[in-house]
């Protein structure tokens, strides 16, 4: 018995209407020109829900030269082509699409490039200057706009990196499966990039294809999908081998600086220096250490969360990762230091980024609930007292005049909008939690008919299932609930030993409009509309203080300006030691990305 040289692989989901003609016409143009015994076909059959693998298993029982490889479960394009060839038997692996778009007349050119020829890997192409493919407009502009970005990005030499019509020697296949990350579309792109990149021979060659079906451009698989696997790889490839230890320090240190510079486009550095050089500097540095306190509060509260979501690490390296995406939030606008932290537990404790991101949610919600309450308690208390009415007279008049009044009804504004988002998110996500009702798929599926929704799809239900989590298990809600007020208690409490530094008693209605004016300068900065919310948390805060208490406009601005500063320089300090400390940049918020593969949590305690 000859023993199996080649073995093609057609991958097959819900092909029951084809699948039987496409094994007969590889069975027979293979037959053409290699030995009876010499070659296989395996149908790759990736978690079909119809006839499929019934055809399939029929066909095997019928042609010991075809084999039949099930899944039970949605592999991916590139998930099942993987799973299907490690059990292949072949020297020469062989795939292509089973609508057979490409003309099987190539297919001996195929094989022999590998068997014969010696090339490691080699792949049919619409993109050759003599090529003779078909390729109408709605299929050929986005084509050409995706082979044209990952020749650009990419460095790849290669013209068409999709073209479903390839071969490869066992043994560089062996070497180059455990470098791809991506299990659907984008998994040929990737391997013929890094086998370059990994100093393989690569062969492309014309061939002629025809179009089955129609196409068009998909939302998530060509956009979501493909477009941040391409950013992806070139962080990966280009950036990340770049990025050293004196490399990550010094940009993260570059970007600090940044942070201080921007904050002068937004405060006069005169007067900061002055108003502080107006308060008890013993005072100012009592402040900053009891803001400091809190800070290791942040740490357990995250831990709190991610043990509700099975993941368990330790309060000390979450307190770190914490400080440096919120100092990553102080440089970048559209709180991009969040998605720093995803990878900081990502990289560091094999966290998967959906689930980082649902910690994110969750703690951002806590956060915006926690200081409307605390906003609305004091709110209250002002209508029981008739005090809101002097607020709305500073809102609307000029009691509090210039640009502090203006920041201030842009702040109060925006507060209270974040406010109602806020309560409505609790509502959204407790509600969710307690109904079986399944909208994620529904909703991606509208956007996409591509089988690459089902991927994106599970992502998200990974996401949006963390968060219900905690918000389904009462006792982690509580603890952290608890968490968040004693967090939050600890920024008002900064804020009202600043008043003390200005030389301000600490009278009961001082500290209920201290704790008003925070929280609203808090809500107010949760719109990334400067770096670090500079200028609305001291807007909001000086025309409630101003309005509401004896303390006048100038003094008002001078506690909101030091308060802020010393929030600033407790977060940019403890960001640098921690960046230090764990070997991150700022400039990873660029991310190695989108990498979802569920990973079992390492254990700290």
């Amino acid at each position: 018995m000859t023993a199996v040289e080649v073995s093609v692989v057609l991958p097959a989901y819900n092909e029951e209407d084809t699948i039987e003609s496409t094994v007969s016409t590889t069975v027979g143009t293979l037959a053409s020109f290699l030995p009876e015994d010499a070659f296989e076909v395996i149908v790759a059959e990736d978690g079909c829900s119809d006839r499929t693998p019934e055809i399939a298993a029929r066909l095997a029982d019928e042609d010991s030269r075809v084999r039949h490889v099930h899944s039970d479960e949605r592999l991916g394009r590139g998930g099942a082509l993987e799973y299907a060839f490690e059990r292949a038997d072949g020297d020469t692996l062989v795939y292509f699409d089973t609508d057979l778009a490409t003309d099987m007349g190539h297919l001996q050119e195929l094989v022999d490039a590998v068997r014969v020829d010696g090339y490691d890997v080699a792949t049919g192409s619409r993109w050759m200057p003599e090529n003779r493919a078909d390729r109408p407009a709605k299929r050929g502009v986005p084509s050409f706009g995706y082979n044209t970005l990952v020749r650009t990005l990419l460095r790849s030499d290669i013209r068409d990196h999709q073209c479903g019509f390839k071969a490869f020697d066992r043994g560089a296949l062996e070497t180059l499966l455990p470098l791809v990350q991506d299990e659907h579309w984008f998994w040929d792109t990737e391997l013929l990039v890094k086998a370059q990149r990994n100093g393989y021979q690569v062969k492309e060659f014309p061939v002629d294809w025809t179009p089955k079906g129609d196409s068009k451009v998909d939302i998530v698989r060509d956009v979501f999908g493909m477009g941040s696997q391409i950013l992806r790889t070139f962080w990966e490839l280009s950036v990340s081998p770049r990025i050293t230890r004196e490399v990550s320090l010094g940009a993260g240190t570059l970007l600090v600086v940044v942070a201080l510079l921007l904050m002068t486009q937004y405060l006069d550095p005169d007067r900061v220096l002055a108003e502080m050089a107006g308060a008890a500097p013993e005072i100012v540095a009592l402040s900053a250490v009891v803001y400091a306190v809190s800070w290791p509060l942040r740490g357990i509260r995250y831990r709190d969360i991610l043990v509700s979501m099975g993941y368990r690490e330790r309060w000390r390296f979450l307190t770190g990762a914490v400080f440096i995406s919120q100092t990553g939030n102080l440089v970048f606008p559209a709180r991009a230091g969040d998605a720093v932290r995803a990878y900081v537990i990502k990289a560091r404790r094999s966290i998967p980024y959906p689930s980082g991101f649902a910690s994110l949610a969750v703690e951002r919600v806590f956060d915006l609930l926690t200081i409307t309450l605390l906003a609305g308690v004091v709110m209250i208390g002002l209508a029981v007292t008739g005090s809101a009415e002097q607020l709305l007279t500073a809102l609307t008049g000029d009691t509090v005049g210039g640009d502090a009044a203006s920041s201030g009804r842009t702040a109060v504004a925006v507060a209270g909008g974040v406010g109602l988002v806020a309560i409505g998110a609790v509502v959204a996500i407790v509600a969710s939690a307690r109904s079986d009702r399944n909208l994620v798929r529904a909703v991606i599926e509208r956007l996409s008919g591509d089988s690459y929704a089902d991927y994106v799809a599970g992502i998200i239900e990974g996401f949006v299932g963390d968060v219900q989590t905690v918000a389904a298990d009462g006792s982690a809600f509580t603890r952290v609930g608890i968490g968040s007020l004693l967090i939050w208690t600890f920024d008002v409490i900064t804020a009202l030993i600043v008043f003390a530094a200005f030389g301000y008693s600490l009278t009961p209605s001082l500290v209920a409009v201290g704790f008003f004016a925070v929280s609203v300068g808090n809500l107010a900065k949760v719109l990334p509309l400067t770096p670090g919310g500079v200028g609305l948390y001291e807007g909001a805060f000086t025309v409630i203080v101003a309005s509401l208490t004896p303390v006048g406009v100038a003094a008002a601005i001078g506690v909101a300006i030091v308060d802020h500063a010393v929030k600033n320089i407790v977060t940019i300090i403890g960001g640098v030691v921690s960046m230090a400390w764990l070997n991150v940049s700022l400039t990873t918020a660029v991310e190695e990305s989108q990498s979802t593969d569920a990973i079992e949590p390492e254990t700290n305690d």
